[in-house]
């Protein structure tokens, strides 16, 4: 596999802080107690963790950050895209997953993106979370991060909201749909 270089150019990080300045800006209730100055100052002494807010951009996960940890001193994005991020889409649910395919393999599988990215899954409990800033996932549905009793059953867990009502399923691990992706979270 090869090294990737996690750093942005000046113009990148300019552009990716214009962009989370922004979405911090409009959606204040997202974020309640904090201000910008703060957060952009821990940004900028994050060079890492700002290539995998790009990535989470790039990917269409629209990140914002949605709560502070007081006890571990860090920020809190999530991907708060309307719709799990398209650029995470069509993949199984773990390498496993995907080398157990035969045929019609995805390209790729959430775990690993999501390690490559820097960032971890949802759990249910953060997707159900994450609903109280809106309705997410309307249309599509996202990979939760999965007990490993499950997993090794071959199984894998998915949430979406249909009816005003956030909904866990399982599915096989293996399973890959094009209006299925992950949602992730960045620790800062």
């Amino acid at each position: 596999m090869t090294n990737i270089i996690k750093k942005l150019s000046e113009e990148q990080r300019e552009t990716l802080l214009e962009t989370l300045q922004s979405r911090f800006a409009n959606n204040m209730d997202r974020h309640i107690n904090m201000e910008w100055p703060s957060l952009h100052d821990r940004l900028l002494a994050n060079a890492e963790k700002l290539w995998t807010l790009k990535e989470m951009e790039d990917t269409g996960g629209e990140p914002d950050v949605v709560d502070y940890d007081e006890l571990t001193d860090q920020y809190i994005f999530f991907d708060c895209s309307a719709e799990s991020p398209i650029g995470r889409r069509s993949v199984c649910y773990d390498r496993d997953a995907l080398e157990s395919r035969k045929k019609n393999k995805p390209e790729n599988n959430a775990m690993d993106m999501a390690n490559v990215m820097g960032i971890e899954l949802l759990t249910e409990a953060q997707y159900r979370w994450l609903q109280q800033f809106g309705e997410f996932d309307r249309k599509t549905s996202s990979w939760v991060q999965t007990p490993e009793e499950i997993r090794k059953r071959g199984g894998a867990l998915f949430c979406d909201r249909r009816y005003n009502q956030v909904f866990l399923y399982h599915n096989g691990a293996e399973s890959y749909y094009a209006a299925r992706g992950f949602r992730g979270l960045l620790r800062l």
